[in-house]
């Protein structure tokens, strides 16, 4: 099976190639995040179990899984790659990002700042160890392996993909622009940033499920999978800030802005640009028209011949 399997395959054969295709990645990459010798393969990682988890959901009403609860159980390992894997971008950014533009009289807060990161990430990956050795998540793997070599379908596993590629779509889009995260004005409130984390995790959720789609109508989804992608980086950027912030608090409490006033005065401004940034994106989209160009995408989408059954 392929990433592309041709358009007569019927909706459970595609959803299982697309399953093999996260599955294998999951296992080939898990030696080198235990072996955490380079950062790459947990954020690849991490990618892959939340697309893995992404399509087991997505084409759930055409397929017969062993563990119905697959997804929820692939989202608590996704957590734990996730906490670490956002340790490693706070302290890369730290390190690469302010630390070079910071007076030398910062650089012990700095330092101080660096060796609490690298504590709370040596949990992070005992954390991490211990949920991809664990009993539930090897079974799980083993469960989905052998369900490959015989794939269970429900009756609508059995139908064309093709005839059902748009209702797929809708799918992927329902509510996505009904999120409150798009009206936010307050991005550093603790509601403000609440509701953008949840805008930003149904934007990965609408992304993977139009990837999974991609390769059956590439020239309608593509151009949308770069605008949620740009849109999912600038909400990524807001939140690793605001995580830096976080951060700097829990370190110094209540005085960060006396102990490192450079650091938190780069932080407010890099803050300010990031939403600028995620505002150019996002306000077009929620306009009228963006919303009707996105509403069209699930009849823009259907193979050629199809658009009138």
């Amino acid at each position: 099976m392929t990433l592309a399997p041709p358009l007569e395959d019927s909706v459970g054969i595609y959803a299982a190639a697309l399953i093999q295709v996260r599955l294998r990645q999951l296992v080939a990459l898990q030696a080198d995040v235990l072996a955490d010798q380079r950062r790459e393969p947990l954020h690849q990682m991490r990618v892959a179990c939340r697309q893995l988890r992404s399509t087991l959901q997505q084409f759930a009403p055409a397929l017969s899984v062993p563990d119905p609860a697959a997804p929820d159980r692939l989202a608590k390992v996704g957590s734990h790659l996730g906490r670490r894997r956002d340790l490693d971008v706070l302290q890369h950014r730290l390190e690469h990002d302010f630390a070079p533009l910071l007076p030398e009289k910062e650089s012990a807060v700095l330092r101080k700042l660096l060796k609490q990161l690298r504590r709370e990430r040596k949990l992070a990956f005992e954390a991490v160890e211990e949920a991809l050795k664990g009993r539930r998540y090897l079974k799980l793997l083993s469960q989905l392996q052998g369900w490959l070599r015989e794939p269970q379908l429900t009756p609508l596993g059995h139908q064309p993909m093709r005839a059902w590629w748009g209702e797929f779509c809708q799918t992927a889009l329902n509510d996505l622009l009904l999120e409150p995260g798009w009206q936010v004005d307050q991005p550093h409130d603790p509601e403000g940033q609440r509701q953008l984390h949840q805008l930003r995790k149904r934007l990965k959720r609408c992304r993977y499920g139009l990837t999974n789609l991609e390769p059956l109508r590439s020239e309608s989804v593509a151009p949308w999978l770069d605008r949620l992608r740009a849109m999912q980086q600038h909400l990524g950027d807001l939140n690793d800030l605001q995580l830096l912030q976080q951060a700097l608090q829990r370190q110094f409490h209540d005085a960060p802005d006396r102990l490192a006033p450079c650091l938190c005065s780069l932080l407010a401004e890099a803050r300010d640009q990031a939403w600028l940034r995620w505002r150019a994106e996002a306000d077009p989209l929620i306009s009228p028209a963006g919303r009707s160009e996105l509403q069209r995408l699930p009849l823009a989408g259907l193979p050629q011949g199809l658009t009138n059954s």
